[in-house]
């Protein structure tokens, strides 16, 4: 499977914090065709092994996260609206107005409410969570028939090529999951230099908390955390951005081991896969902080993505990206040991 298709499979399942379990029975499913013990366990989390065959290596752990962004239903009031709650870091600017679904008992369709704007007396006020209610077009009886409190929310939006980009839902950290599954592709016919433990990890979105659970359970000497950051955009400062296309985005931050970005930075320039640095200084707001404190630490590095509006659901990519870290990774496993 080519990384557009395979990324437009994983970004068409629902998978909010918390409730990620279609998501993660699609990358099992994929991940299973190159790994061994590969299971779901309660969290949500897919782990997987790849092993070198070889005694006394050390164990390398891929990660990127299977969770997404979304909301939770906090309340149905006695109109039928619905309250909800975030689960992750919405961009509440882009929220009203949106097309949403509820995942109860059935998939219900819904609006976000919004005021007209002759009615409404600040145009540029952004709407906290608790302050928004969407329209199910249903009483309260009717919608208590089913909805439950704690359904999940996405907002509808769906795969589509932008030029020669990619845009989609939950890009946000499917993508990362794809560089994974391309890099153990690349890596199908090498001698690997670590033993593979692959994490597809549930609730990042959410404070980290699925990978804590996962890099304890598989104690990994070093870790390679795949996420996505942030591309280049008209409005954005340069220096805190990545041009698309521009290739992997190799992480340097005191949460990181120097050591790790460095042989990537070699092995990217050695095999000419296109990258940048990225800077973070304290941490990196990515499975890396927690995975980097488990039991007795945890080399860490992480491998990005740039991608253009986080956060929402017209998540921006450029396919190119999702091989230059492909590539780089399958180096790091496979490749040369003095680079």
């Amino acid at each position: 499977m080519d990384i557009t298709s395979m990324l437009r499979l994983l970004t068409e399942k629902t998978g909010v914090s918390g409730d990620e379990f279609s998501a993660s029975r699609a990358a099992a499913q994929l991940l299973s065709e190159y790994a061994s013990e590969v299971e779901v366990d309660v969290f949500g989390n897919v782990t997987g092994f790849v092993r070198s065959g070889s005694k006394n290596v050390r164990t390398l752990m891929l990660d990127a996260h299977i969770d997404q962004i979304g909301m939770i239903v906090t309340y149905i009031d006695d109109s039928g609206f619905i309250k909800v709650g975030a689960c992750g870091g919405l961009d509440m600017r882009t929220m009203l107005a949106q097309s949403v679904t509820i995942h109860g008992k059935q998939e219900i369709s819904g609006v976000v409410c919004t005021l007209p704007p002759h009615v409404s007396s600040d145009h540029s006020k952004v709407p906290e969570i608790g302050e928004i209610s969407i329209d199910i077009g249903m009483t309260k009886e009717q919608a208590q028939q089913v909805i439950s409190l704690g359904d999940r929310v996405t907002v509808n939006s769906w795969f589509r090529r932008v030029g020669k980009l990619v845009s989609a839902p939950s890009i946000d950290d499917r993508s990362g999951v794809c560089v994974i599954l391309r890099a153990l592709e690349l890596l199908k016919e090498r001698t690997l230099k670590y033993d593979l433990a692959v994490c597809f990890s549930a609730q990042e979105e959410t404070g980290e908390r699925g990978v804590k659970q996962a890099a304890f359970r598989l104690a990994p000497d070093e870790c390679i955390a795949v996420d996505v950051s942030f591309g280049r955009t008209p409005d954005s400062e340069e220096h805190e951005t990545a041009l698309m296309g521009s290739g992997a985005m190799i992480g340097a931050s005191a949460v990181l081991d120097r050591e790790m970005t460095e042989r990537l930075k070699a092995l990217a320039e050695a095999n000419d896969i296109p990258y940048t640095i990225e800077v973070m200084p304290s941490s990196t707001g990515t499975n890396a902080d927690a995975v980097s404190i488990s039991r007795g630490g945890v080399k860490c590095c992480t491998v990005s993505i740039p991608i253009r509006y986080m956060h929402t659901a017209v998540e921006v990519i450029d396919p190119t990206d999702i091989e230059a870290a492909a590539r780089l990774i399958s180096e790091y496993v496979g490749g040369d040991s003095n680079a």
